[in-house]
């Protein structure tokens, strides 16, 4: 018999236990990724964040989980759903709190609902709507999910899509030069400018994995991270600890670009390796130009065609990153709504942002920088 069981920790579970569930390609829904962050102080209870893990057992043996969190508002997530929580203010109704399955300040798609198999991962999403329905939330959501679980979603979870630009490597492709041989003349002269500015500057890279970081490295890093945070206004979440842990417990998965100016690093950014991917987190640096695209963008394209990568997701956002290689990909999302005349309502909602969504992709697409 199947048994469900909610966790307030990642911590109630080994980490051989968790990691068992999934194939170790994506480091974002490793027990050393999400347990870190409740461990190191990235998960505040004021901020929204409260887990709540699902789990899925038969009898000893964990089968199946999903990394879940009680929400107390919207932050953090990059699955906007602020219109949904304001037309159930305007009708008197309380849209927080509410369950979400993701991962947290990460806008990666990856798998969520960790399980051996379908009837599995139907089991943990009919779990989801039970604790919905018993704990009297107004929804439960699931971001950034592959596309290989779409098929485990019934007709009541509301689809959403958005557009997130990556960059894909392409047969034939063996270095920087074959990448840009690749592009229109304007495109390939732009990128070649802006590199050309960077190393006039004098600027240089150190690459480093979390296993050959110094902590001085790290101390560089999250200062850059700081500074980033608080030109935007924003609460930064990860702290020091966390990038130490990170360092430590997924020693080859966690990258830094360092730029360097007189043997001083200027600038970072922050990246997570997966199987076949290069996943771009957070960044930081001083205001040169071009310095931003060279330490965010060339140089893990750099990385990746060196490293045998296949793609490289820079985050979300930037239609600027079309220029520079990265073309739009479909990003998803789920959503489960316990009252049923919002449920229409927004499914309606829905119907109509995928629609747009597909024309601003399509509009995108006849931008490419790439040849014919």
């Amino acid at each position: 018999m199947a048994q469900i069981r909610w966790l307030d920790t990642l911590q109630d579970i080994p980490a051989g236990r968790w990691d068992a569930l999934h194939d170790h390609c994506n480091p974002f829904v490793s027990h050393a990724f999400l347990g870190g962050l409740e461990q190191h102080g990235c998960l505040r209870r004021e901020w929204g964040w409260q887990p709540r893990h699902l789990t899925l057992w038969r009898g000893d043996e964990l089968v199946g989980a999903v990394p879940g969190y009680l929400k107390e508002n919207s932050h953090g997530e990059f699955v906007f759903d602020h219109a949904w929580a304001n037309a159930y203010a305007r009708h008197g109704l309380d849209y927080f709190p509410k369950w979400l399955g993701a991962v947290p300040y990460s806008p990666v798609t990856g798998p969520r609902l960790l399980a051996r198999d379908d009837a599995d991962r139907r089991l943990l999403l009919q779990a989801v709507v039970e604790h919905v329905r018993d704990a009297g939330l107004s929804s439960a959501h699931v971001n950034f999910h592959s596309g290989a679980e779409d098929e485990v979603f019934d007709a009541d979870w509301l689809r959403r899509v958005d557009v997130q630009f990556q960059w894909h490597r392409q047969p034939g492709w063996r270095d920087f030069d074959d990448f840009l041989g690749a592009m229109d003349h304007k495109r390939r002269k732009n990128i070649r400018q802006e590199r050309a500015t960077i190393s006039r500057a004098g600027i240089g890279f150190r690459i480093v994995h979390g296993d050959e970081a110094s902590d001085g490295d790290l101390r560089a890093m999250h200062g850059f991270y700081l500074r980033t945070f608080a030109e935007y206004g924003n609460a930064p979440a990860l702290t020091l600890p966390f990038l130490r842990h990170l360092a430590n417990a997924l020693p080859r998965q966690l990258v830094l670009f360092l730029a360097l100016q007189d043997d001083e690093p200027i600038a970072g950014a922050l990246c997570l390796r997966g199987g076949d991917t290069l996943y771009g987190r957070y960044w930081g640096g001083a205001a040169l130009p071009g310095l931003h695209f060279e330490t965010c963008y060339y140089q893990g394209i750099d990385y990746c065609l060196r490293e045998g990568l296949q793609r490289f997701e820079p985050g979300a956002q930037g239609e600027h990153k079309l220029a520079r290689g990265f073309l739009p990909v479909e990003v998803r999302s789920r959503h489960w709504i316990a009252d049923p005349a919002f449920r229409q309502a927004l499914a309606e909602w829905c119907d109509r942002e995928r629609r747009d969504v597909a024309r601003y992709a399509g509009q995108l697409a006849a931008h490419s920088p790439f040849k014919p």
